[in-house]
Order: structure tokens, then C-alpha cells, then sequence
């Protein structure tokens, strides 16, 4: 083993490997910042480049491209809630209004901070753990990945404010019934497409999200007035600062730590990925957290910002383990990876780190580099990015509304999805103007194609039979913790209701004895 990560050091250390590494996370970095597109398109880009390198150069690079795209997507969603891809649309729930209140400059910087630390975290746990790791991916099964988004849906409470849970609760089984659409993946029957071939293959994740957070913000923006001139001009000085306090600091640090460990053992799991490993995590700390801060979640808290970040670097790092120990692409844009790899003529698998042991800790460690090289690139480069909150709204709208579009038509090239954005983007904006948490509508429909595929999956395997709830292990743990994760806020609203009780009926008896 050790003598496989020389080589890899030593592949990964050579000129040419670190220029691929820098041009990559450039690439990523600046198509990653324009909405819609993201590291699938990113990657996608770079294929005919990655033709004349030798195989570590050419993976290395589009590894670069990949972490590169998730690091940059960041940005459209703090600055103009236009989320980059579709596992950054959780970093828009707190790091738009982080924006919005003057303090751009700190949400990026956190931003940074938050996908280099995640990222670093899964590339030291990739390079010391990655053929280990090979065998807890094989041990989940259809059962596991079920249980597994029925914990996930019973985050819905940290993605409603005060007040909203009921809302947050519909909403989440709206996105359910969206999920539903297309064809069913059992039976090989169309569900819900009212003979419209367009609605065949579902409703795309990236065109929902894009209705539902840019073009409803836009339209949101233009009822409130917001959109005048007077309103527009932002002087420099209202961007904030980029430093973080030692206070901010230690207050984000547990949640970085915790989020970039659990979205590495999601991304681990094939099929799961950034996006749901961004979902899961910004739910975990909004239901973890005290009651003052949970308050914040969604108005700008940098806890908010700082867990999905750090969950969605380390989730892109994770994937690599199905992808170059099994096989197995974790998501699409492994799956681009994956053939990749094998038009070089190597095969991912278990034998991989035996037979090409230059290919693969060569990545793994390039991996380390790519977030270094990201962190270096980006923060200078703040205050510059920022300054796309000084264009004025007139301006801003109709780039925002382009880059929409044009991101959700080049991922398909079929002009019903911008008829279909229109029609969300009208349901959205009356939703939203009935005060309708849109992210809980996202978390249902990310959920549940995933979930409804191995629920069925499971019960053709135990013909019918829910006793697979009981019957293994670790189905079973992970639905009591589901169950307890549904329970402990009841639990501690009750328990805070009557220690309230108690307080005031202690200040009304001491009040009388005066």
C-alpha cells in the first residue's frame, strides 16, 4: 500500500499532473460559478481535451474539473440564488440571505473555508481508507438505502421556519408526488405524463431547482419593486468583510467537522452522492442545534452555509470510492469518469490499486492538491466575484434569467423543459408568496425517486413482505434513528413548554410572597 501512494505521489507531483490539477480546478471553478450547468457539463467539456494525455494526467484533470464545478457552484447560489449545480442549492437556503444582509464577502470566504476543509477531510480519509471503505459500500443494501431516505425525509422540520412545519410537511409530499412522474422503473409503465413524451424520463432535479430558487427570486424581485435603480446601486463597502471572527470561527468549526465525515460516508454509497449528502447534513444540524441557533437556519446562519459545503466536497471526494474501487459510479458525473477510464483502457475495480497503482492513489492524492489550489484561486478572487451584487438590478435580472435558461436547455436541448420551468416558476412564486417553504419541496423530490426505486426493489426480493424492517440489522437501527430524529424535537418542545410553565409559576408565587 504504501509503496502504491509513493507512486501515486510521485505521479501526481510531476509538473505537467500539477498544471492539469490547476487548469482543471480553474475550468471547474469558472463553469461551476454559471447557473445550470454544472460538473457533469463541466467534465463533459473536457473529454476531447483528456484524449491525447496518458491516463493519470487525463483523470486527474477531470477529477480537478469535477471538485473544481462543486467548489465554484457555490457562488451563483450566495450571490444571485442561482444555484451553480444541484448540490449547491442547499448552500443558497442561508448563503443568499447571508448576502442580502451585507455579508457576501463572509459567505464566500466561509464558503471556501468550509468545501476546502470537507474536501481535505475526504481526501485523507480516501487515501489511508478508500479498498476498506469498498466493502461498507457492498454491505448496503435496497433495504438500508430505503431506511436510509426515510431518515433523510424526517429532516423536512429543518427546512420550515417557526410556524411553517405543517407547510414544510406538504411540500415534501408535493416533491414526493413530482418524483412520481415518468416512467416506473418496475413495471416499465408511464406514471402521470398524460401521453406527453416530454415527461417520460421525469422532471429534472437542476430545471426544479432553477424554477423554484432563480427565476422565482427574479419574479419575487419584481413584485417587490426591488428591481429600480435607486434600489440597485450597492456600494462596495456594504459587501462585508471577508474575515471571520475566532467567535464565528469556533461556532462553525463542529458542524464543518461533523458534515464533511458524513457527507464522506454518503458519498461513499452508490447512488447517493453531493446533492443528498448537502440535504442530509443541513438537516442534521438544524434538528442538532440549540434553539436560538435553529432559529437562524435559513435567514443566514453560517452554520447553515458551512455544513452543506462542507458536506458536498467531501461527498464529491467519497464517490470516488465506488467509482475506482468497484466499479460503480456514484453519480452521473462519475459515470462520465467511469467510461472515461475505460476508453484508456483501464478497468475500475478492486484490482485497480494492484494493477494501475499509479492511476489510482495519483488521483486520490491529486485530490488534496485540487482543494489547495481551489482555496488559493478563490479567495483572492472574492472581492472581485462579489462585485456582481453591484450591477444593477436592470442588468442583473435579465443575466440571471439567461443563464437559467440557457443552463436547464443545454443539459437536455428540448424546449418543453423552458416551457415546464415557466409553468413551476408560476406555481413557485404563489406558493412562495403564501409563505410555502420551496426547499422542502426539493428534499421530497431528491428523496423520493431514490427511496420508491429500492422500497420496490426490496419488497420484489422479500415478495411483498415489510418484515425486511425488523428483520436486518442495520435496516432496523437506521429506523429507529429516524424514528428518534422525528420525535426528539416533540420531545424537547414539550419539555421546553413546561420548564416554561414551571418558570413562570415560581415568578408569580415568589411575586405574591413580596
Amino acid at each position: 500500500m504504501f509503496d502504491g501512494i509513493l507512486s501515486g505521489l510521485g505521479t501526481a507531483i510531476m509538473p505537467f499532473n500539477l498544471l492539469m490539477v490547476i487548469v482543471g480546478c480553474f475550468a471547474g471553478t469558472f463553469i461551476g460559478m454559471l447557473p445550470g450547468l454544472g460538473p457533469i457539463s463541466a467534465i463533459a467539456l473536457m473529454i476531447p481535451i483528456t484524449y491525447g494525455l496518458d491516463p493519470s494526467s487525463g483523470i486527474i484533470l477531470m477529477a480537478g474539473v469535477y471538485y473544481g464545478a462543486v467548489f465554484g457552484g457555490s457562488t451563483s447560489s450566495i450571490l444571485i440564488n442561482a444555484p451553480g449545480c444541484a448540490s449547491t442549492v442547499v448552500t443558497a437556503f442561508d448563503g443568499y440571505p447571508l448576502a442580502q444582509q451585507k455579508q457576501a464577502g463572509k459567505a464566500l470566504a466561509l464558503a471556501a473555508y468550509s468545501s476546502f476543509t470537507g474536501g481535505t477531510i475526504g481526501a485523507i480519509i480516501l487515501l489511508f481508507a478508500a479498498p476498506a471503505l469498498a466493502k461498507v459500500s457492498l454491505s448496503f443494501q435496497s433495504s438500508d438505502y430505503f431506511a436510509l431516505m426515510v431518515l433523510g425525509l424526517t429532516a423536512v422540520a429543518a427546512f420550515s421556519g417557526k410556524g411553517r412545519v405543517l407547510k414544510a410537511m406538504m411540500m415534501t409530499i408535493f416533491g414526493l408526488m413530482i418524483a412520481t412522474v415518468g416512467i416506473d422503473v418496475m413495471s416499465g409503465s408511464p406514471r402521470f405524463t398524460f401521453g406527453n413524451v416530454d415527461l417520460i424520463d421525469g422532471i429534472s432535479f437542476l430545471l426544479l431547482a432553477m424554477a423554484t430558487f432563480a427565476l422565482t427570486e427574479v419574479v419575487m424581485t419584481v413584485l417587490r419593486g426591488e428591481h429600480k435603480e435607486k434600489d440597485a446601486q450597492i456600494d462596495m463597502t456594504s459587501l462585508g468583510s471577508m474575515k471571520l471572527s475566532k467567535e464565528e470561527i469556533k461556532h462553525v468549526a463542529p458542524s464543518v467537522g461533523r458534515s464533511s465525515f458524513f457527507g464522506f460516508l454518503v458519498g461513499v454509497l452508490p447512488g447517493a452522492g453531493a446533492t443528498i449528502a448537502a440535504f442530509l447534513s443541513y438537516g442534521m444540524e438544524r434538528n442538532f442545534a440549540p434553539k436560538a441557533i435553529k432559529e437562524k437556519f435559513g435567514r443566514g446562519a453560517l452554520r447553515g452555509l458551512a455544513a452543506p459545503e462542507s458536506a458536498n466536497n467531501a461527498a464529491s471526494t467519497g464517490s470516488f470510492v465506488p467509482l475506482l474501487t468497484l466499479g460503480i459510479p456514484g453519480s452521473g458525473t462519475t459515470a462520465i469518469m467511469l467510461g472515461a477510464l475505460i476508453a484508456y483502457g483501464i478497468q475500475p475495480g478492486p484490482r485497480l490499486f494492484i494493477d494501475n497503482p499509479d492511476v489510482f492513489w495519483s488521483v486520490i492524492i491529486s485530490m488534496y492538491f485540487g482543494n489547495l489550489v481551489l482555496l488559493i484561486l478563490n479567495l483572492p478572487l472574492i472581492p472581485y466575484i462579489s462585485r456582481l451584487l453591484v450591477i444593477p438590478r436592470p442588468i442583473l435580472i435579465p443575466l440571471i434569467l439567461f443563464f437559467s435558461i440557457t443552463g436547464v436547455y443545454l443539459v437536455s436541448f428540448n424546449a418543453f423543459d423552458i416551457q415546464m420551468m415557466v409553468v413551476i416558476t408560476i406555481i413557485a412564486t404563489f406558493l412562495k408568496l403564501l409563505d410555502f417553504p420551496m426547499a422542502s419541496m426539493l428534499l421530497g423530490f431528491i428523496l423520493g425517486d431514490i427511496l420508491e426505486k429500492n422500497l420496490s426493489r426490496t419488497l420484489t426480493l422479500t415478495d411483498g413482505s415489510y418484515a425486511f424492517l425488523w428483520e436486518r440489522p442495520l435496516t432496523l437501527t437506521i429506523m429507529l434513528l429516524a424514528l428518534l430524529a422525528l420525535l426528539l424535537p416533540v420531545f424537547i418542545a414539550v419539555w421546553d413548554k413546561k420548564r416554561g410553565k414551571k418558570s413562570s409559576t415560581t415568578q408569580a408565587t415568589e411575586h405574591a410572597t413580596d
